[in-house]
């Protein structure tokens, strides 16, 4: 290495391609690199691309810097790093292969699958010597950086913050919501511009939603296992750049265009009232394990980047070949700095963290609450008042960590979904065999918010993110509608997807034409969303289930970008009845604040008349006492006192068995007649029900569910 030149930084400028006066700034981190080249890519008078390699000529701290005049936007880049190969260190440093920014804004272009792109040798078969390198340039088949203006015409754009109280979520893929919807223009349909236009926004108005969650919209691409098959990821957890909205999901085909186009979609969100929320895969890339890819990180400092074993294996924690390491100040400050970005520059609301234990395991592979990442996180004054969403599990040892993640972050909850499927549709089945459940205990500890998992540290029930359906696992209807998943199209041989799915076909596998069978399927639905959307906590609808969409059993469709995963907005009658109920539920949600208070509640008295801020009652009226834990126990009330929160309390009845059940309607002070607000035994939401006095029996329909206004005598 020759000695630095006089008069060289101390502190090298951030890293990627900034704008200077006359010129452009690019910085890379590649801290056991011996030299780091920027590759810029133009078009010669004929059309062929030419390459222009300069070398940076500065380096700090194992960041490679220097200035380029005349570089301009729209400039197409990468880098190109030399340095030792030693496999055995995790050093595969080979200038024959370009290298993406890991800052990138911009990400034109896509990875076509070659053997250039490997490091190592590879055959056409991709398999090879990891001793051996690989002379061949992987230009070709490598996409280009892009550099980017920054500036935006935002007008009065400012975030809803919204709080987590009064927000209902709405996990949504960007492609998915639009491609099939007949009321955007063609050219529109799923793109980011098709996800805000005034159809589509209407729709989540109408519905009620507070925020988009959106499937990841960072830069991605596919794994070659998938290409291979003829298949693509299209839910896009496989990361190539950490800055750069995904190309593919732009109605242009300017890079400039995909970045103005996703800030114009957060910023006509914004305008309606609707927060953005980006679901982020900072645990792993693209470059999968050390016997794939070369595309960025890997080639630049694999050492810094990756988890590595005392052998220089990948550490893999996240079932996806490697995992970033989370203890490496380069790679927490890349992460931040990403973070950042999408808060600053592009006004995002907020970050649901995939896999979010692989984030916040230490050195000895542990979890740690406390680990620097979580505390930087927390800290930052500008992330820290950002809505903070944990996946709090990975597929490492001990991954499953639901409820220990530290405040302000909210976890989706795994509980609440389990809990409520067994409920209405695994003891429904038991029940309709003649056979016990599993009894309401639990059913009513994720109703009243899950105060076991998110009761320390004053989280309170915005910790939990309730959910019965996400994008991975099958929707709302195939759970009514298929006992086991049929994941063929996947071609794996059924190996992929969860087994777990507490799932009941209601007699029949998939389709069927048989009324009685439909009719139990759609209450069944009808259950499941008036649980998820009345339960205290931040309930969390998967996009499409409002209008009952299906995935034809398919509980795994990462790769499959067709009809198996668009929503079809072609709707039958009972899905214009199912979105209506959701809409009800949704309006009965907001219009009662003792459904989504903050504090949990204690079961203690909270009024001089005797009255507690929430009750717990047995079909007969009467207080559960010590019937709790009876298997047999498939009926359950719970009366929400609202005085509480100044307003009207609020009965909920469920009925979870096969069969009718005769329910007392409770007496309880502050509550002397009941008025009946939606019952899922109905197609379609009608008027309000006449009162009853409170001790009146009512015939409930099996597996239903009543919501009640309590009637205060005073």
């Amino acid at each position: 290495m020759p000695p630095p030149p006089p008069g060289m930084p101390d502190v090298p400028p951030l890293p990627g391609a900034r704008l200077t006066a006359g010129g452009a700034e690019f910085c890379v981190y590649a801290g056991h690199a011996t030299g780091v080249e920027v590759c810029l890519f133009d078009r010669d008078a004929t059309g062929h691309e030419t390459e222009r390699r300069v070398p940076l000529g500065h380096r700090a701290h194992g960041m490679w810097f220097d200035v380029v005049p005349g570089v301009g936007a729209g400039q197409r880049y990468a880098f190109r790093a030399t340095g030792p190969w030693d496999p055995g260190r995790a050093q595969r440093y080979n200038d024959a292969k370009l290298l993406l920014d890991p800052y990138a804004r911009a990400i034109e272009g896509d990875v076509t699958l070659d053997p250039a792109l490997f490091a190592h040798h590879v055959g056409p078969d991709l398999t090879g010597d990891l001793t051996v390198p690989d002379g061949r340039n992987s230009a070709a088949y490598l996409p280009r950086c892009v550099v980017v203006d920054d500036a935006f015409d935002w007008g009065d754009d400012h975030p809803p913050r919204r709080s987590l109280t009064d927000s209902v979520l709405y996990e949504v893929h960007v492609k998915n919501a639009t491609a099939l919807h007949p009321g955007i223009p063609e050219r529109l349909r799923g793109t980011y511009a098709g996800l805000a236009h005034p159809a589509f926004i209407e729709h989540l108005s109408g519905l009620g939603v507070t925020a988009v969650e959106l499937l990841p919209v960072h830069a991605f691409t596919h794994e070659p296992e998938l290409v291979v098959r003829g298949l693509t990821n299209h839910w896009g957890y496989n990361t190539l750049g950490f800055f750069a909205p995904h190309a593919g999901y732009a109605a242009t085909d300017d890079p400039q265009g995909v970045v103005d186009e996703f800030k114009g979609m957060v910023k006509l969100l914004h305008a309606a009232g609707i927060e953005v929320i980006l679901d982020v895969v900072y645990n792993h890339t693209a470059e999968q394990s050390q016997d794939r890819m070369t595309l960025s990180w890997r080639g630049l400092d694999a050492r810094a980047y990756y988890r590595l074993d005392a052998r220089g294996q990948d550490i893999d924690v996240t079932g996806c070949g490697n995992t970033l390491d989370l203890t490496h100040p380069i790679v927490v400050a890349m992460v931040l700095d990403s973070l950042r970005y999408w808060v600053e520059e592009c006004h995002v609301d907020g970050f649901r963290f995939d896999l979010a234990v692989a984030l916040a395991r230490g050195r000895d592979d542990a979890y740690d609450p406390t680990h620097p990442f979580l505390v930087a996180l927390r800290a930052d004054p500008v992330l820290s008042r950002v809505k903070l969403i944990a996946e709090p599990w990975d597929v490492g040892l001990h991954g499953w960590r639901t409820g220990q993640f530290p405040p302000p972050f909210s976890e989706w909850n795994d509980r609440f979904r389990d809990s409520v499927r067994t409920f209405w549709l695994r003891d429904l089945a038991a029940s309709s065999a003649g056979e016990t459940g599993h009894g309401v205990r639990d059913l009513a500890t994720r109703l009243a918010g899950s105060q076991d998992l998110f009761g320390v540290r004053d989280r309170g029930t915005i910790a939990s993110i309730n959910f019965v359906t996400a994008h991975d696992g099958f929707t709302l209807a195939d759970l009514t509608a298929y006992d086991v998943k049929h994941n063929e199209a996947n071609g794996q041989g059924g190996a992929d997807g969860s087994g777990d799915n507490r799932s009941w076909n209601h007699g029949v596998e998939g389709p069927t034409d048989d009324d009685t069978v439909g009719a139990t399927r759609r209450r069944s639905m009808r259950n499941l969303m008036g649980t998820l959307l009345l339960s205290s906590g931040v309930p969390m609808i998967n996009a499409g289930d409002e209008v009952g969409r299906t995935q034809r059993g398919n509980n795994n469709p990462y790769c499959q970008d067709n009809e198996i995963s668009w929503t079809s907005w072609e709707l039958e009658p009972w899905q214009g009845d199912l979105l209506e109920t959701v809409r009800h539920l949704v309006a009965l949600r907001r219009q009662h604040p003792v459904l989504r208070q903050r504090r949990f509640f204690s079961g203690r008295q909270v009024h001089r008349d005797g009255s507690t801020d929430l009750a717990w009652f047995g079909g007969d009226g009467q207080e559960m006492g010590r019937r709790w834990d009876g298997p047999a126990v498939d009926t359950l009330q719970a009366l929400f006192n609202g005085s509480v929160v100044g307003h009207e309390s609020v009965l909920l009845s469920l009925n979870g068995s096969a069969w009718l059940a005769e329910v007392t309607l409770p007496t309880a002070p502050g509550a002397a007649a009941y008025e009946l607000l939606w019952d899922s035994a109905e197609e379609r939401p009608g008027p309000r029900g006449p009162r009853l006095a409170a001790g009146s029996e009512v015939t409930m329909a099996a597996s239903s569910m009543r919501v009640w206004r309590a009637v205060d005598p005073s």
